[in-house]
């Protein structure tokens, strides 16, 4: 398997090895990120040797393990009733979540990122560092065998996907333009993640892992000059996000989020503020009309699973009147209005055909006022009114679907 390099503190010969595996690595990577030739089936599946000339076959025991603990996977049932439905998404069908608005790719807590799936020690803390991809980042493993890598010819590029050893969990892909000491880039899910504070390792069961966090932490310096932040002009971006992310605004964003979550194909959904004119809305002010901001749900769907078109006209024009302007049943207030917010150019051409398309088919015998504007800033509501109405069966809502 791909064997990470190691800083002369952590192994002796260190940096002969480094110097060999950077050469071997930059060997496998010609011609990565760019259009790859159609491979069958079985190319695609088959798991073939990294830059360490071995194949990646599981775990193995090596002098920079510091346990021999362990890790099993759970049967799918196990794992389908503790996951959400994007972790579910990404660690058991190699989908990559969208970055930015995601648990970890800011997060700056001492101590141990360890596989969702198995428990598995993954990464640390002190080798996460700023890539500008708004996906957690790492210069290399915690420790020998605990990330399998394979060749993953998907989506046209040629690349290294990591996975859990032990739990065989879908985690990101590497790429040889991380920062020193490695010169390494894990870039990974945090959907993929959990993480364990070095204050509670011990309690945790990672007890063991308490010495790597001791003394003071320098971390490895930001770099974001990288296939995925920074693509060579005519280069696709080594790494984008195979979901698709909506932003809709119907008045009361309970009841929308209530119906929205259980459409197939939407892995997560999100309630907050966006459209106004202040950088950190509370629901206090928004409440008011004053600050400009409309109640909005932000949903994470596979659009493969289910198109934009159809989350719309399938969905969100039947579940809330389009025809009112600031209003939505004894909602009053331009809070309330009805609005699509683009992420994409291709999103403002569908939500404009979708539209009109419901416009002139006479489902609504007033015109529809819609808004179409493009996404600015989203900012999540308080925790008290997200999933609202899983916590409050039977409370306030003005929001179900017409025929």
């Amino acid at each position: 398997m791909l064997q990470t390099p190691i800083d002369t503190n952590r192994a002796p010969g260190a940096r002969r090895q480094t110097c060999a595996l950077a050469a071997l690595f930059l060997t496998l990577w010609a011609g990565a990120c760019r259009s790859a030739p159609p491979e069958t089936s079985s190319q695609q599946d088959a798991v073939t040797p990294t830059v360490a000339g071995k194949p990646p076959s599981g775990p193995r025991t090596g002098e920079n393990r510091v346990t021999t603990r362990h890790y099993t996977r759970p049967d799918d049932a196990t794992l389908k009733a503790r996951l959400s439905p994007l972790e579910w998404e990404v660690t058991q069908n190699d989908a990559t979540e969208p970055p930015f608005r995601n648990r970890f790719w800011d997060h700056k807590g001492d101590g141990l990122y360890v596989d969702l799936v198995s428990g598995e020690p993954l990464f640390s803390s002190r080798d996460k560092f700023d890539s500008g991809t708004g996906w957690p980042s790492f210069t290399r493993a915690v420790e020998d065998g605990r990330v399998a890598e394979r060749r993953d010819v998907k989506h046209g590029m040629v690349r290294v996907e990591v996975r859990s050893a032990a739990g065989d969990a879908h985690l990101g892909h590497v790429f040889p333009d991380g920062p020193a000491p490695t010169g390494l880039r894990y870039c990974i899910n945090s959907a993929s993640l959990r993480f364990v504070p070095v204050e509670q390792l011990a309690a945790q069961g990672y007890g063991d892992y308490a010495p790597l966090f001791g003394g003071t932490a320098t971390p490895p310096a930001a770099k974001t000059d990288n296939s995925c932040a920074a693509p060579p002009p005519g280069d696709a971006p080594g790494c984008e996000s195979t979901l698709e992310t909506a932003i809709l605004a119907g008045g009361c964003f309970w009841g929308m989020e209530e119906i929205i979550r259980e459409v197939p194909g939407v892995l997560e959904t999100e309630v907050g503020y966006t459209g106004g004119n202040s950088s950190s809305p509370r629901y206090e002010d928004v409440k008011t009309g004053r600050s400009g901001h409309a109640e909005a749900l932000r949903v994470v769907f596979d659009p493969a699973k289910l198109s934009y078109a159809s989350l719309l006209e399938e969905w969100f024009f039947k579940m809330h009147d389009p025809t009112t302007v600031n209003r939505q049943g004894n909602d009053v207030g331009s809070q309330y209005r009805s609005a699509i917010f683009t992420t994409t150019p291709e999103q403002a051409l569908i939500a404009a055909s979708v539209k009109a398309k419901v416009d002139r088919s006479g489902s609504w015998k007033a015109p529809v006022v819609t808004e179409i504007v493009p996404a600015g800033p989203f900012t999540a509501a308080e925790s008290y009114h997200q999933d609202y109405l899983q916590k409050h069966p039977g409370g306030y809502t003005c929001h179900y679907m017409r025929q």
